[in-house]
């Protein structure tokens, strides 16, 4: 996966304690997120497990997620250390989650994996007035995100976008000499 230090695109936005359930129910835990018909089908299945009557996140003709971004409040991930729901967030295509705050097992397996690139918004920013379908702009290097109504700030990402960016923990090892 290519991270960009700046990233333009959609959001879907979420509440808080978005659950690893929510993200992808249990009874697809037995596909294999390593091989590239397991990652193929659960790129299809992302967000599954949210409650009906919502706005779907997966395109029916395309079969991924029809955003870029997620966009939540307060621990995102939390649930299960599961990380086949951070393999079907990025099979899917989204490229990063912005959240409030994350659990951190969903966010070390968002690093680990190299799949999905967590961005951490600064205490006090107020993602209400995003709506789903809106336009963001992250700027991983300025700390902000860009917004129809002004600038969120993040947290600094540090060497973790050099990891999400070579593909994870252990590609990023192997390509800076480590292992």
């Amino acid at each position: 996966m290519t991270i960009n230090n700046v990233m333009r695109g959609t959001v879907y936005v979420l509440g808080d304690n978005i659950d690893t359930d929510q993200i992808l129910t249990a009874e697809y835990l037995k596909i294999n997120p390593a091989s590239a018909e397991g990652r193929e089908e659960l790129a299809t299945l992302a967000m599954c497990g949210l409650p009906e009557g919502v706005l779907p996140f997966i395109n029916p003709q395309t079969q991924r997620a029809g955003y870029d971004f997620i966009v939540a409040g307060k621990n995102f991930g939390c649930g299960s250390s599961r990380e086949h729901a951070v393999v079907a967030l990025g099979a899917s295509g989204v490229k990063a989650v912005v959240a409030q705050s994350f659990a951190r097992i969903f966010f070390r397996n968002c690093v680990s994996t190299g799949q999905i690139m967590p961005v951490t918004l600064n205490e006090g920013c107020d993602i209400r007035a995003l709506k789903t379908g809106d336009t963001i702009e992250i700027d991983l290097d300025a700390h902000q995100i860009a917004t129809a109504d002004g600038i969120l700030k993040t947290a600094p990402v540090g060497e973790l976008a050099n990891i999400v960016a070579a593909g994870g923990l252990f590609a990023y090892a192997r390509q800076t000499g480590k292992i």
